[in-house]
């Protein structure tokens, strides 16, 4: 995959106070629509902010906002057309990073040739995979998309008619669980992290 030239990767410590400082970092977070990919991204951004941390949150629907590909289209969301958009955010996630932030991302972005670049290429690169069964996503539907699919009003819808790739070597697969809090879910990716850190 094109990119940008290479870079060496930032180092991670970790304050006094058990927070971890970074000078750059891409926490990758993936999944299905309706799997809560935002809201977890919204309150990891949230307890980082609080903790002093630079980061910036990027989030795949505004960004097809700000791309000029939000219309629901087979161009927009067939494989080819999202494929070439989650090419574009990993390269925004690596200009972001290389000048000092924490970036946080929440998108489906569900292409094995991506995650590897990503790995290869992203400082500090951790991957999240919310797994959420199909049956509890078509439940949930936030925006609508299952049920407008199964009424014929819609294709492309990434793991029904479009096939996706399903990130089996994520940093960290959330497998799901009913009871289980957004926040709780934070605080376990934080704890990782700091786990995760390069003295």
């Amino acid at each position: 995959m094109p990119g940008l030239p290479g870079r060496e990767k930032g180092r991670d410590t970790i304050d006094q106070g058990g927070i971890m400082n970074n000078f750059s970092r891409v926490i990758w977070i993936t999944g299905l629509s309706g799997s809560g990919k935002t809201t977890i991204a919204n309150e990891v951004v949230s307890r980082l902010r609080s903790s002093g941390q630079a980061v910036v949150m990027l989030d795949g629907d505004l960004m097809r906002e700000v791309f000029g590909v939000g219309a629901a289209t087979d161009k927009n969301h067939g494989r080819e057309g999202r494929l070439a958009l989650a090419k574009q955010y990993a390269n925004l996630c690596r200009v972001i990073a290389a000048q000092g932030f924490i970036v946080v991302i929440a998108t489906i972005s569900m292409f094995r040739e991506v995650h590897i670049w990503n790995r290869s290429n992203l400082p500090g690169y951790f991957e999240m995979y919310l797994k959420v069964p199909l049956e509890e996503l078509r439940r949930r539907d936030p925006k609508g998309i299952y049920s407008r699919y199964d009424a014929g009003e819609l294709n492309c819808v990434a793991g029904l008619d479009l096939q996706v790739d399903e990130p089996n070597e994520a940093e960290w697969i959330v497998e799901f669980e009913p009871e289980r809090s957004v926040e709780s879910i934070a605080k376990e990716l934080i704890n990782r992290l700091n786990e995760r850190q390069e003295i």
